[in-house]
């Protein structure tokens, strides 16, 4: 992958009105971290040289939470649409922020939105690995699923090079039977993408400039399109409302809990046990069912947690036993006894190989600091 340059692009300045919030759609949170940075977490495992972010609606509160969180080893800048007019012109401000040169001539630009959390690394490298390998002007990543209603359909020229995506709703009968569907990644060589959104026409219902036409301009002048087929249909999808928003942190949930049984944790019900991005367990540690662990929580080796327990930002010392208990920025010494039912107030602190004793309610003691 390291043969050409690789530089990236996020589509994040949506406002993703169906959220019905004030919460601009990319800072919304799976699994404690905004669905933006999960993006960029898959992008940080690839060689990139650069990450452009695309920003509009309440652009500063994206620009902080990205540089706030984003990984360190991502060189990330920033470029604002002041007005949505699609994603073809989102991509045209952002080729402001390339410098011109032949490394970016030569080079290659993925573009993906920021509403898809779930996207794996591996299929993003695949993606480039397969534009390379074809010699592509451009790659769509694509998916086959078995009800495509509602999708753009993948339609491919005799030879089998993509001609164009259509929309759903202006498919004929014929590519409504097409099951491979356009997702809203893609790889493009860079030198061919500006004077190709040069070319996009607004001339379409929402009077915007889509990212999709490209492929109809690009096979009209004679350029090779790509496809690489996602292997798990649902790494592609986008989170555009609540209920999707939900659906998303299950899956995220599930890889993070699978992560963590195969490093030594054990959980008595996976299915019930909630944890943050952030979180930190040792090896050995037990966690019970309805245990909800969130921020920068730590527990310590041996340590059993749960049944029922809610700490957010609290370090759990190790071979501590905490049932029942409710926790926010606090503290639980070594082989400590917490609960049944217990309350820790913020900054608060449990002595090591301290029991606390049923229904106990400790507050923050000011002597102690």
């Amino acid at each position: 992958m390291a043969s050409r340059p690789l530089s990236v692009m996020v589509l994040a300045a949506g406002e993703g009105t169906r959220m019905r919030s004030a919460t601009p759609k990319p800072l919304h949170r799976l699994c404690g971290r905004p669905m933006v940075l999960h993006v960029l977490d898959a992008l940080a495992e690839l060689p990139i040289g650069k990450v452009v972010v695309v920003v509009g609606f309440r652009s500063v509160d994206v620009v902080k939470a990205v540089q706030a969180e984003a990984p360190p080893e991502l060189q990330i800048e920033f470029v604002e649409q002041s007005r949505p007019l699609g994603t073809g012109d989102a991509a045209a401000v952002a080729l402001t922020a390339f410098d011109e040169g032949a490394d970016l001539a030569d080079g290659d630009l993925m573009i993906l939105p920021g509403d898809t959390p779930l996207l794996r690394p591996s299929t993003l490298a695949e993606l480039v690995r397969t534009h390379r390998e074809s010699d592509a002007a451009a790659t769509l990543l694509t998916a086959r699923i078995s009800d495509p209603t509602g999708y753009g359909r993948v339609v491919r020229s005799k030879s089998g090079n993509v001609a164009r995506v259509v929309e759903h709703t202006d498919a004929n009968e014929g590519e409504l039977e097409i099951d491979e569907v356009a997702t809203s990644i893609y790889c493009f060589r860079h030198g061919v993408l500006a004077p190709t959104l040069r070319r996009l026409s607004p001339a379409n219902a929402q009077g915007e400039y889509y990212l999709t036409d490209t492929i109809a301009v690009l096979d009209a002048a004679g350029y090779r399109v790509a496809t690489f087929v996602a292997p798990d249909p649902a790494e592609t999808a986008g989170v555009n409302d609540r209920a999707q928003l939900a659906a998303a942190e299950k899956v995220l949930r599930g890889r993070l809990n699978d992560r963590w049984m195969r490093l030594g944790v054990t959980m008595a019900d996976p299915g019930r046990t909630y944890l943050d991005a952030a979180v930190e367990l040792a090896e050995d540690v037990v966690l019970q069912p309805g245990v909800i662990l969130e921020g920068a929580t730590s527990v310590g080796p041996g340590a059993v947690v749960g049944p029922d327990c809610h700490l957010v930002d609290c370090t759990v010392g190790p071979g501590a036993r905490v049932t029942q208990t409710v926790a926010h920025n606090a503290t639980i010494g070594e082989g400590a006894v917490v609960g049944p039912f217990a309350f820790l107030a913020k900054g608060s602190r449990v002595e090591p190989r301290s029991a606390t004793g049923p229904f106990a309610r400790i507050e923050f003691d000011e002597d102690r600091q």
